[in-house]
This record gives structure tokens, sequence and C-alpha cells, in this order.
């Protein structure tokens, strides 16, 4: 019989053989994602874009500029002319925040009281709502989530009077309690829904290992949950407070009319009826009630852009 060579001796050189990584097969929902943000980023989409943004934000500077001009001068030339006779005042901010006929300030007040918890109050609900289903198997989960979700088929106009009816035989009517339910009536279904989502998307390993260390759902949901959930809640946050912000049928069905409770958009629909040739107090009345929204909505971006992007790319 031939002898069979024993084999040759391990060398260095064939220990330090590089790690060869095979190229991982990308899903359908990940080409996707690049093929259009190949396809935003182009030098045309971004043209566009800029065109767009620009036509949008004409209306709003004209608006912004017009609620520094004077009377006189709003009545005789238009805003782009402001510029080849540059005279610009406060005394229309001044009129329309503490005048004795507008008093803004007061309506100004009552918009923040009621959006706060207007968007705190269905928040923290959905929240709970959402681990629930999420992650905890009970009996009738899903067809209770599923009647949550077609809730948000019912529109909002046909709820005005039954809510009313029985706001009125609770005492209610007329007060911040009102508002705030009723908000937080409306905006549940979907809070729930997108929070939910967000919840399933995040790993289920995590869970389990904090369930494995002792951890209870009260732990697992503020210390591993929480700090993952931040873009989701920033952008339904957004969506919230601008929804109860620029509010006016909610507001005006549920207030009352009262002074004081209304918000500031009942008060600028009113002086658009009684003031519709006062454009000085018209135009500083306004950009009073967009300039916080405005600022929301800038300082939250990033959140708002980052939970419109989570779990876009899983398939």
């Amino acid at each position: 019989m031939t002898a069979v060579p024993p084999p040759a001796p391990l060398t260095a050189e064939a220990d330090e053989q590089p790690n060869i990584r095979v190229p991982r097969k990308l899903s359908r929902a990940e080409k996707r994602a690049i093929a259009i943000k190949g396809k935003l980023s182009s030098p045309w989409a971004s043209g566009i874009a800029i065109v767009i943004a620009i036509l949008w934000t004409i209306p709003t500077f004209g608006l912004f500029v017009t609620s520094f001009r004077d009377k006189s001068d709003i009545r005789a030339t238009g805003w782009w002319t402001a510029w080849q006779d540059p005279s610009f005042t406060l005394e229309n901010y001044q009129q329309a925040l503490f005048g004795s006929s507008t008093s803004l300030a007061t309506y100004f007040v009552n918009s923040i009281v009621i959006t706060i918890p207007s968007v705190v109050i269905p928040i923290s609900i959905a929240l709970l709502a959402a681990y629930a289903f999420a992650w905890i198997d009970f009996r009738g989960r899903d067809l209770l989530f599923v009647a949550v979700f077609a809730l948000q088929v019912v529109p909002i106009q046909v709820t005005l009077i039954p809510l009313l009816k029985q706001y009125v035989s609770w005492g209610l009517d007329g007060s911040f309690w009102v508002i705030w339910l009723s908000h937080s009536i409306f905006a549940l279904p979907l809070a729930i829904y997108l929070l939910h989502n967000f919840m399933k998307d995040i790993p289920a390993s995590l869970v389990e290992a904090a369930r494995v260390d002792g951890a209870g759902h009260v732990k697992i949901f503020f210390q591993v949950l929480m700090p993952l959930l931040t873009p989701a809640i920033a952008s339904f946050a957004i969506f919230q407070f601008l929804w109860v912000w620029n509010d006016l049928l909610v507001a005006l069905t549920f207030a009352g009319g009262s002074p004081n409770v209304v918000p500031l958009t009942v008060r600028v629909a009113e002086m658009s009826g009684t003031r519709g040739s006062a454009w000085e107090l018209l135009s500083a009345g306004a950009f009073i009630s967009m300039i916080v929204p405005l600022v929301v909505f800038l300082a939250l971006q990033r959140y708002f852009v980052r939970g419109l992007l989570a779990g876009s790319v899983k398939g």
C-alpha cells in the first residue's frame, strides 16, 4: 500500500488569512428604501423641494411683514413695497395682545392650558395600552386591538352632539375638562395604533433579556422601552399639538364661547368677522396664533423625521 503523506504543518501565513465577509442579501424593503433615498437625494428633487418651500413660505413672509406695518401703509401699498420706504412698528402686536377689544393674550394662555394636557393625556394612556397590546398576552387581545384601530374611521363630526349631551348631563359643559377629554378621546385610537407598531419593531430579545434579569412590566416599560420610543412619542406629540392648537370646531362646540375657556383660534375667527377691515390686527393675531406651532415643530424636527423613518427598512 502507498503511504499517505502526513498533512503539512500550519504556518503563520495560514493563520493570518483575512476574514472574508460574505455580503448580506438585501431584503425587498431595504432595496426599495435605497432606491427611494437615491431618487429623493437627486439634484432635481432637491431643486423642486426648494422651489416648493419658497412658494409655501411667501404667504407666511407676507403676513409677517404686514403685521409690522402701519395701518395707513397697509391700505396704501402691498407688503412687497415695504422695503422702498421702511416704516415698521410694534403697535399692531401691542393692540392685538392687550387691546380692550381684542385681548389675545388671555386667549393665548387659554390655548396653552388646553393644548398641553390634550397632548400629555392621550400619549400617557396610549403608551400603556400599546404596551399591553404588544407585550402582554391576554384573551381577546387581537379583537380588541382591531376594534381600537377601527375607531379611527369614525368622523369627529358624528360624535360632537352625543358628547355634548353627555357633558351637559354631567354638568361639565363650558370648562377645560370637556375639551381635554374630547381631544384625548379623538386622539387615542391613532396614538395607540402608532405606538403599538413602534413597540412591535423593538427586538423581542431585549424584553426577554430584561425578564431573565428579573424585571417586571413596570421596569421593562420605563427602563427598556421608553428610551427607544422617544422618536415615536415626539412624532405623535407634534401631530397632536398642531391639531389641538389649530382646532376650532371642538373648542367652539364644547367651550360654549366663554372668554375664560375658548382658545386663540376662536377669538381670531371672531376678529375676522367683526374686524374684517382691520388688516393690521388680523395679521398680527394670525402670526401670534401660528408662532408657537412653528417653534414646536422646528424644535422637535429631528425627532419627527426620526420617528417617520423608524422601521422603514424592515421587511
